[in-house]
């Protein structure tokens, strides 16, 4: 950030410093800017404040700020590609220093940039500054308050979702802080909104989506397709398995793991970096997360596990035979896909909280899990105009369904939590098809 910036952004008010006053520290934080590919395009200093100092209820209050969900971006991408829409992003430049901040903060002045006529003078902020705790939220709030003002409706479930209906056209911009993603079915608005938003922020116009939260994205005649391969390759690479035998699939289907007092803890590095990948690689997700049940005290046994998947990742396919349980607390754990047609757009594998007594019972509070998810879906396709209804959901185990469709009191069931039978109510109103 330069001193130009400074002055113009942040709207400092010079003060003589008072004993009584909380005053935040600041400090400058330097980093390199890169491309999709890694390569280095530019160098960026940025001043920030010390918000660890900062005292709630004196200098912050509220400080949540929303972020899109993975699965409200794959929901734009699979909604764009079933209507041909080309998707654009942008990014707003020094965002957070565009958000109005009501409480009284007080910082020091920047290092290196002190007024050394007043040097024991400090600066009160009229608008955010990076590292304040309600910068996220400040910054936020100005951008919903500024599309609503032009007529954008907020998601009444995804609030960084933001739809304009026009004529029998639809615009759709989805925002994750200073990202924003826009695409609609008459390409006309997309320029127009391009304009509309550079002439109230600083905008860096990136053109076509291609890179965003480290995915990789294409937009082919054929679909959209995301992909993190530059993170697998840096990860591969970081754990020097980049040139070992690949295999094909993530995990054997006979393995067995426990836990090993006896054996040798290792880094709980490996998983960590892994649940990402799982953003894009759902023939990983299962492996991932189960291993993952580990990480309170990891083993060496776990880590060869690990390995096995990062070897999967060498050959880059998509693998099948999901079927290990954790035998250590005997829980079962549930798993799912979701559509939109036939694009995927949501997937899921978790350990179930309790014990289920048969396989009915665990496919049952699977089930229940699916439907909270598609429900889900449902309310967020609502904002792009869409209506479902007998949302199919489909189960392979036939007591469930039976379960599921009749108010059955069997002896195996009859003891299951009532919450579980929240899919059972559901399928009775109609929302969801077993």
């Amino acid at each position: 950030m330069k001193n130009s910036t400074i002055s113009q952004e942040m709207k400092f008010g010079h003060l003589k410093l008072n004993q009584r006053v909380l005053v935040i520290g600041t400090k400058w934080v330097f980093r390199n800017k890169q491309d999709d590919e890694g390569n280095i395009v530019r160098n960026k200093a940025r001043l920030v404040a010390k918000g660890y100092s900062q005292v709630e209820g004196i200098d912050f209050g509220e400080i949540f700020a929303p972020v899109a969900r993975l699965e409200a971006i794959r929901f734009l991408l699979a909604y764009a590609t079933h209507h041909n829409m080309k998707l654009y992003q942008m990014d707003v430049k020094s965002a957070f220093l565009n958000g109005y901040i009501n409480e009284l903060v007080y910082v020091e002045q920047p290092p290196g940039f002190e007024d050394p006529s007043n040097p024991d003078h400090v600066y009160r902020l009229s608008k955010a500054l990076y590292g304040l705790k309600q910068a996220p939220r400040a910054w936020y709030e100005r951008l919903r308050d500024f599309l609503i003002d032009k007529s954008f409706t907020i998601g009444r479930v995804d609030t960084t979702q933001f739809t304009k209906k026009m004529d029998n056209d639809l615009f759709v911009c989805q925002v994750y802080v200073d990202d924003i993603i826009f695409g609609s079915t008459n390409e006309e608005y997309c320029t127009e909104f391009g304009n509309m938003i550079a002439k109230e922020f600083e905008m860096s116009m990136i053109g076509e989506l291609t890179i965003f939260l480290g995915f990789q994205i294409k937009q082919l005649k054929e679909g959209i397709f995301i992909y993190q391969e530059k993170y697998t390759r840096d990860l591969l690479k970081r754990f020097k398995v980049d040139d070992c035998k690949s295999i094909e699939t993530p995990m054997a289907t006979n393995a067995k793991l426990e836990a090993d007092e006896s054996d040798i803890k290792v880094d709980q590095i490996y998983i960590g970096s892994l649940i990402y990948l799982c953003a894009s690689r759902p023939d990983i997700m299962f492996s991932v997360c189960l291993c993952a049940s580990f990480q309170a005290d990891p083993k060496e046994s776990h880590l060869t596990t690990v390995k096995r998947i990062l070897r999967a990742l060498v050959l880059n396919s998509w693998a099948t035979g999901f079927g290990l349980c954790r035998r250590v607390e005997c829980k079962s754990t549930s798993g799912g896909c979701y559509l939109l047609g036939r694009l995927l757009v949501l997937w899921s594998s978790k350990k179930q909280n309790c014990v289920s007594l048969s396989t009915a019972e665990a496919e049952y509070i699977a089930a229940e899990s699916s439907c909270a998810q598609l429900l889900y879906m449902k309310q967020t396709l609502k904002d792009y105009g869409v209506e479902l209804t007998r949302i199919p959901l489909l189960c392979d185990n036939e007591s469930a369904v039976k379960l599921a469709n009749n108010p059955v009191q069997h002896s195996r069931t009859k003891h299951m939590d009532i919450r579980h039978h929240f899919i059972r109510d559901h399928v009775a109103k109609g929302d969801i098809l077993l």
